[in-house]
C-alpha cells in the first residue's frame, strides 16, 4: 500500500506564493510519475503539473511560468512551488503517484487565493 501525505495549502492573497509538498511512503517500487491535480467547485479535476523519470516536466498552460514542480527522489517527495497566484487558482490540490504498484492519490489540500 502507498500513502501520499500533502501539506502546504492555505489562504493567500492574489500575487502571493505557496509551496505544496507531498511525501510518499509504503510499498513503493518504481515510480513512473508524480504530479499535482486540482479541482475547483463545480469543475472537473485537472492536471496542474507532473514530473517523470529524467525529471521531465509537464504543465497546464494556465500555470506555465508561475508554478514549478520538483522532486526529491531520495525522499519520494514532490513539491509544487506556486508563485503569482490568482483567484482562479483556488481549488483543492491533489498529489498523485503512478508507479509499478498502481496509481495513488493524496487526500487533497485546499488552496484559496483571495482577490
Amino acid at each position: 500500500q502507498v500513502r501520499l501525505v500533502e501539506s502546504g495549502g492555505g489562504l493567500v492573497q492574489a500575487g502571493g506564493s505557496l509551496r505544496l509538498s507531498c511525501a510518499a511512503s509504503g510499498s513503493i517500487f518504481s515510480i513512473f510519475a508524480m504530479g499535482w491535480y486540482r479541482q475547483a467547485p463545480g469543475k472537473q479535476r485537472e492536471l496542474v503539473a507532473d514530473i517523470r523519470s529524467g525529471d521531465r516536466t509537464n504543465y497546464a498552460d494556465s500555470v506555465k511560468g508561475r508554478f514549478t514542480i520538483s522532486r526529491d527522489n531520495a525522499e519520494n517527495t514532490v513539491y509544487l512551488q506556486m508563485n503569482s497566484l490568482k483567484p482562479e487558482d483556488t481549488a483543492v490540490y491533489y498529489c498523485s503517484l503512478s508507479g509499478s504498484a498502481g496509481d495513488y492519490w493524496g487526500q487533497g489540500t485546499q488552496v484559496t487565493v483571495s482577490s
